[in-house]
């Protein structure tokens, strides 16, 4: 029912440190794609798709919370499913990656795994799908960009190879996510979003983004001062 991405980067913060960021983002021709499938925090991300088993995600990141390898933590759920094989399961941590797909998920399906990212997806319009979404991602990824957009290109590729193939479901939805091992005086608004309803995904979440980035930039312009301060979190 989806494609999805998962990536890891490494990056340097404003004072010069060495830090993490994962992202993961994801669309589908069904509502409310942000509830069932994007997983992260500091220590990795995770995508749970085909036939959905929300707790893959959350327990998957909880393991790697927990200090677990992806490829230990994510094959040991699946190991425990017995709905495994029509499952679709991806993700990375600070170390490496893993994608797997079962033998009952819906034509076209299938992952690819590249250096720090993994995208995974099934009921596709072919191969394509998945591939330009690696390739897009692969173009932007040292550009001097937030993540957060980045993702919404590559999902823009492959949304463009044509995606999803249930042409007949029009309400779709998208989502994405991204976490990272720094410290922000305020947490980027533009960092967690979701469309859940619509039949244009990926452009509503590439301009409920640009709204996330301006009205992040306006309320730090306002408040930043009371932030550091305060050390608070946010305000209305």
């Amino acid at each position: 029912m989806t494609f999805s991405i998962c990536v890891k980067e490494r990056f340097e913060d404003e004072s010069g440190d060495e830090q993490t960021r994962f992202g993961v983002a994801v669309t589908t021709r069904l509502p409310g794609v942000g509830t069932l499938c994007p997983f992260a925090s500091e220590n990795g991300a995770v995508a749970t798709q085909s036939l959905v088993n929300v707790e893959l995600g959350r327990k998957g990141v909880e393991y790697l919370d927990d200090g677990l390898a992806v490829e230990d933590a994510l094959e040991s759920l699946l190991n425990a499913d017995d709905g495994r094989e029509g499952r679709q399961l991806h993700g990375v941590d600070a170390d490496g990656t893993f994608a797997f797909s079962g033998e009952e998920c819906g034509d076209w399906y299938g992952h690819v795994e590249g250096e720090n990212y993994t995208v995974a997806g099934n009921l596709l319009t072919g191969e394509d799908v998945i591939t330009e979404t690696a390739a897009a991602y692969e173009a932007g990824r040292d550009e001097d960009r937030p993540l957060a957009e980045r993702l919404i290109d590559a999902l823009a590729a492959g949304h463009a190879e044509g995606g999803d193939k249930r042409e007949d479901l029009h309400v779709q939805s998208a989502a994405l996510l991204v976490e990272t091992t720094a410290d922000p005086v305020v947490e980027p608004y533009y960092d967690d979003l979701r469309v859940d309803a619509t039949e244009t995904p990926i452009e509503d979440l590439r301009e409920t983004y640009e709204y996330a980035v301006e009205g992040y930039e306006m309320a730090m312009d306002r408040y930043e001062d009371a932030y550091d301060e305060d050390s608070i979190d946010g305000t209305e």
